[in-house]
């Protein structure tokens, strides 16, 4: 009797840690290669996004293209993921404002081979590759594809409004 009972036992344990691991197995797949859930918040990215937050959805997938919303690791704080949209890719030249809330002296850089320029939809007040430089394409996480979070703004994130 008592044999039974441990075999029983034994069964439902391995078929619950099979279940286990798949699921584990699954949901390791689609995050580190697919699509994964992020927190986009700060003003940087007025009107794109809340500044308030807004939970995303990025995709891991597609070649970067100008005018992409992406994730990134921050260059000055690995910590940090902040989000911004791509202005230029290697190769191309950019020209941009230095510090546009104090003067308008502009400088024109060509973004290198394996980087990107990225800067943030309210150039007012965002920490990007005018601050920092080019960012390489090894500290870019994804690229966002929809608004989740809150549901007023539901729907898919496309390419810079203008006011």
């Amino acid at each position: 009797m008592a044999s039974s009972f441990w075999n029983i036992a034994y069964q439902q344990a391995t078929k619950s840690g099979v279940l286990v691991a798949k699921v584990y197995s699954f949901l390791h797949v689609t995050t580190n290669y697919l699509a994964f859930p992020a927190y986009a918040f700060g003003p940087s990215m007025i009107p794109t996004l809340h500044p308030s937050g807004n939970v995303v959805l990025a995709e891991r997938i597609s070649k970067l293209t100008r005018g992409d919303v992406i994730v990134l690791q921050s260059p000055e704080d690995p910590n940090k993921l902040p989000t911004k949209r791509v202005v230029g890719l290697e190769g191309d030249s950019v020209s941009f404002v230095v510090d546009p809330g104090k003067n308008d002296e502009s400088r024109t850089i060509v973004v290198p081979k394996g980087h990107v320029w990225v800067e943030g939809d309210y150039t007012q007040n965002s920490r990007d590759s005018r601050s920092f430089g080019p960012v390489p394409y090894a500290l870019v996480q994804g690229r966002l594809l929809w608004r989740v979070w809150p549901f007023q703004d539901f729907g898919p994130i496309g390419p810079p409004t203008t006011t």
